[in-house]
């Protein structure tokens, strides 16, 4: 049966896509990686929080390109306290003025809340990028549990077997009580473990609810594993993904954009938008609706005032320097981001291989040697306990790290800016069985 197991869990990510096709119909939903995805990007709070800001933002943009509002001034005479003669002075008078954008600065303006626009849109894709990779590791986490959980069921029935081996045994004369009792206890200690598990498994299906804005109280389904892949291997493609999709880059590089576009207003300020002026009077004594018509223009002298400007124009130039510095800074940052994560990535996978390949077949091998031992009376319940254990712990590590390099690819699509299937290409070809 130990045989069995291993194999079986050896194999236990893609056992449980097969065992999810067939029972889908009789147990609970089957919970994919995919509907998790898609229900964190269609129902998170975070990313339509986000989504609302961005999409108010890119209101600004016809705001800040839209020419100043009409003027229309209108006045009347109330009362006169000298005689004068009639036609001497106006009674009513209507005027329209406009400001003629004549500088460009409205499109200066438009462009700096199109970039700021930008920078949101971005803020949009980060949350996205970190609430993803938040359900991915959730998932990974569940799968984990789900697995252990499956491991420790199979140890339970081991260990039962073992306590009545050792019962068998003791009641035939060929071992004592205390064999009996601690081979009890170690069942116990199984027994122990699940309640930990469980509550390590109720902990990711809550972190998955929140995050996929839905009652945490109502059932998730039991989540349908992946398959081991091997980890990418190609860092200078992965590098230009970083530069080129990851979302504080890209904000680094908007805000450069808005700060030229500063700088071109700042040099705009220059240059005064004139203001055109249309006014009609009625005099006092005439019979006209409007007995003059007059137009008028004008303007600011800035030249006058150009310490101001100037100081305009120094700030902004410094702000693109600022920025300049930040998109480098941003760009250094991630490159250094991605080699950790790589890093990280190819550690769990040397972890999985070295169990998989080489510390859980020499463990069972040993459990097998020790259990045919333990049944003829050539070793002691303790070797066999101890044994199993090792086993125990050997696949609950291998399951571990599994989970744990999962865990790692979602974080690398954080790191890099991009989605699962922009970074499936770089992945190796999978491993011949030797």
């Amino acid at each position: 049966m130990q045989i069995s197991h291993t194999l079986l869990f050896l194999g236990f990510l893609a056992v449980m896509n097969t065992q999810a096709r067939e029972g889908a119909g009789d147990g609970p939903p089957v919970l994919s990686l995919d509907t998790v995805t898609q229900a964190v990007l269609d129902n998170n709070p975070a990313i339509k929080e986000a989504r609302a800001k961005w999409q108010a933002m890119q209101q600004r943009v016809p705001q800040a390109a839209a020419w100043e509002d009409l003027k229309v001034s209108a006045g009347s005479r109330v009362a006169r306290f000298v005689s004068v003669p009639r036609n001497s002075f106006g009674d009513q008078m209507l005027s329209i003025e406009q400001m003629i954008p004549v500088s460009g600065k409205n499109k200066s303006r438009a462009r700096i809340a199109a970039a700021e626009a930008l920078i949101l849109a971005e803020e949009i894709r980060r949350k996205q990028l970190d609430v993803i990779a938040q359900a991915r590791v959730a998932f990974a986490k569940l799968t984990n549990a789900c697995a252990l959980l499956d491991l420790n069921s199979a140890d339970e029935a081991t260990l039962q077997q073992t306590v009545e081996t050792t019962r068998a045994k003791f009641e035939a004369g060929g071992g004592s009580q205390a064999d009996v009792l601690t081979a009890q206890n170690e069942l116990m200690k199984i027994h122990e473990a699940r309640q930990d598990l469980l509550q390590g498994l109720a902990e990711q299906e809550t972190k998955l609810c929140v995050l996929m804005n839905r009652d945490p109280f109502k059932p998730l389904g039991k989540p349908a594993g992946h398959a081991f892949d091997s980890a990418p291997v190609q860092p200078e493609r992965l590098r230009a993904l970083v530069i080129r999709n990851r979302p504080e880059i890209r904000m680094a590089e908007a805000a450069l954009v808005l700060a030229k576009a500063k700088v071109e207003l700042a040099h705009r300020e220059w240059i005064p938008d004139p203001a055109l002026s249309l006014q009609a009077q009625r005099y006092n004594g005439a019979v006209q609706a409007a007995s003059e018509l007059s137009v008028a223009i004008s303007f600011t002298l800035p030249w006058l005032n150009g310490g101001k400007y100037r100081a305009g124009e120094k700030e902004a130039e410094n702000s693109v320097e600022a920025a300049q510095k930040a998109l480098d800074g941003a760009r250094i940052d991630a490159l250094g981001m991605l080699r950790d994560q790589l890093r990280k990535i190819d550690t769990a996978h040397h972890h999985v291989e070295l169990y998989r390949d080489s510390l859980l077949p020499t463990a069972k091998q040993a459990l097998e040697s020790i259990r045919a031992s333990y049944e003829t009376n050539k070793s002691g319940l303790l070797d066999l306990l101890t044994a199993q254990r090792s086993l125990r712990e050997f696949q609950s590590m291998l399951q571990q790290h599994a989970s744990n390099y999962q865990a790692a690819v979602a974080e690398l699509e954080e790191v890099a800016g991009t989605s699962h299937d922009s970074l499936a290409p770089l992945e190796t070809p999978k491993r011949k069985p030797r």
